[in-house]
């Protein structure tokens, strides 16, 4: 606990216990040691509830404070329109409607707890909507925001897509725009066979995304009603909501960004993660030293990753071609493990001690 923590709680514990003793020793009972103990005994209770409230709400910070005053105060105003609604009614019907006085206290507090509940949800729901604003002027953070991620049809018939948004590196909001579901529920019921069977697909992975929870999946009611393209739609939106977007499409590959629009192709992200180079594939290694074992020899890729060769040792700082045998991943990094085209020839094919040893 820090000290300027710890003085606040300690001040506001001396004062309730001040405060309600003195309240209680003044009054009309007078001073006495029963007033003076109930009083500190009081004064002990609340700050233990103060302290307690500190400790439950230490997590919340100013903003999501602020937006609780505001949705407490939308729900205050929506409690109220409700409950005038009722009166109204009340007074239009007041022939045919009989509430007993109590009764309708009753209804009038349920309406108020109602309208209160409902918008201060909302308001939670939608915090990341809200914004400071005056007319023409609107008061944005000032920290980089992370713009949000608006899903097209391509990515939904991928379904590598829901391995990738429950390996939690997707922490952008993905929006879903209605029209691309809609699009997809045509397209399931049209004559074509194949294309009934991608959207029905697509639709499957859809429902797979929701259940995501940490996902946090957002459809969008946006639309374009004159726009009849698909895609163009979604560029459409996508300037309109300030967002990025999320496709699979391979047209797509060779166009990362779209009159200032950023696309996210996930084709991409799948070649950037390959492996450096598969086994039997041919490399050119210059030999810069003698290996570990007998008639081994080492180089170097650009990168720094090591690379062993069997039957590179006769090549000392000469570049040649050589064939992959593995690739393997030690504690202090990569190994590539080769063999030389002449070793391969001649039918020398010593086995490597693949440890994890720095050769």
């Amino acid at each position: 606990m820090n000290v300027p923590l710890a003085f606040t709680r300690t001040l506001f514990v001396v004062l309730s216990i001040f405060f309600l003793s003195f309240y209680l020793i003044s009054g009309s009972s007078g001073f006495s040691v029963m007033n003076l103990g109930l009083g500190v005994l009081l004064g002990g209770l609340f700050s233990a509830l103060l302290i307690g409230f500190d400790i439950l709400f230490r997590r919340f910070n100013l903003r999501s404070f602020n937006i609780a005053v505001v949705g407490i105060f939308f729900g205050y105003l929506m409690g109220q329109a409700l409950v005038l609604i009722l009166k109204a009614i009340l007074g239009i019907s007041a022939a045919s409607i009989h509430l007993s006085p109590q009764g309708l206290e009753i209804l009038q507090i349920l309406l108020f707890l109602f309208g209160i509940y409902t918008g201060t949800l909302m308001t939670l729901r939608s915090a990341d909507e809200l914004y400071v604003s005056i007319p023409f002027i609107r008061f944005s953070p000032t920290a980089h925001k992370k713009k949000d991620l608006l899903v097209d049809i391509s990515l939904l018939s991928d379904a590598r897509v829901i391995d990738l948004a429950s390996s939690g590196l997707l922490n952008c909001h993905l929006v879903l725009p209605k029209f691309v579901i809609k699009e997809l529920y045509a397209q399931s019921e049209s004559a074509d066979a194949l294309g009934r069977m991608k959207a029905k697909r697509a639709l499957d992975v859809f429902k797979k995304l929701e259940g995501i929870t940490e996902l946090e999946l957002r459809l969008n009611d946006t639309d374009f009603p004159e726009v009849k393209d698909l895609f163009s739609k979604m560029l459409r939106l996508a300037r309109f909501m300030d967002a990025s977007i999320l496709t699979a499409d391979v047209s797509q590959i060779q166009v990362p960004y779209i009159e200032g629009l950023r696309i996210i192709n996930i084709h991409d992200l799948s070649k950037s993660l390959k492996p450096l180079m598969q086994t039997g594939e041919h490399i050119k290694i210059t030999i810069q030293r003698y290996g570990k074992e007998p008639r081994q020899g080492v180089g170097y890729l650009e990168d720094g990753t090591m690379v062993v060769v069997n039957g590179g040792g006769q090549f000392i700082g000469e570049m040649i071609e050589v064939q992959v045998l593995s690739v393997k991943h030690t504690a202090s990094g990569r190994m590539v493990f080769c063999n030389t085209l002449s070793a391969m020839k001649t039918g020398d094919m010593n086995h490597f001690h693949e440890d994890s040893e720095e050769q």
